[in-house]
């Protein structure tokens, strides 16, 4: 009898912790899918792993970020953010392939919108969680190579003299502060964002 009462007071004791946590976990499954269908990203996939597709994939993102706003406009929402992509997408092609050919690279480009599968991906100061998000994908060639990606809206690729950086200034403009928790504390939500997305499997919910 008391080893019954060794167990069952631990797991009861455990499943009060859960009940009291449940809110606050459903609202942070919540935010993140909402967090998920709010960002469109660019997402930049090389020929191959070698050094010169890997340069060249860089040179693409580069010609890519520098006409970004001709592509994207003045976009309000990730639906409006999407459907000057879509529209935009033989220009996306004709920039991708226009700057290969200027690097003396023959590779095709394809662009697309689609649902991407992402592993966690950090860039700049925020950690995008993973998950399927929608994207803005560009491939290059065979396409078998490392990728590159950013979030194209809301606008946060912001080219550089070093590369590319992220802009912290409109990370807090487009992101609430439970959001901007998300993105920059992700060790706070790994745990609890992989059993939430299990959990809407297993529930449909």
């Amino acid at each position: 009898m008391k080893k019954m009462s060794g167990i069952i007071l631990p797991a009861g004791m455990i499943l009060a912790i859960l009940i009291s946590n449940i809110g606050t976990f459903i609202s942070d499954g919540r935010r993140l899918d909402s967090l998920r269908g709010s960002v469109l990203r660019l997402h930049i996939i090389a020929n191959s792993d070698g050094d010169e597709d890997q340069r060249l994939k860089l040179c693409v993102r580069d010609a890519l970020l520098a006409e970004g706003d001709s592509i994207f406009g003045d976009a309000e929402s990730l639906a409006e953010a999407e459907a000057a992509a879509e529209e935009n997408l033989p220009e996306i092609v004709r920039i991708a392939e226009r700057t290969l050919r200027e690097e003396g690279c023959r590779d095709r480009v394809q662009a697309e919108i689609a649902d991407v599968d992402f592993d966690e991906r950090t860039y700049g100061s925020i950690t995008m969680p993973a998950g399927k998000y929608r994207a803005l994908r560009v491939t290059i060639g065979e396409a078998k190579g490392h990728n590159w990606w950013c979030v194209m809206y809301p606008p946060l690729c912001i080219p550089a003299a070093c590369g590319v950086t992220d802009d912290e200034e409109r990370e807090e403009e487009y992101f609430s502060d439970e959001e901007l928790d998300i993105l920059r504390k992700p060790k706070k939500y790994r745990v609890r964002f992989a059993i939430w997305d299990k959990m809407k499997r297993w529930f449909r919910f």
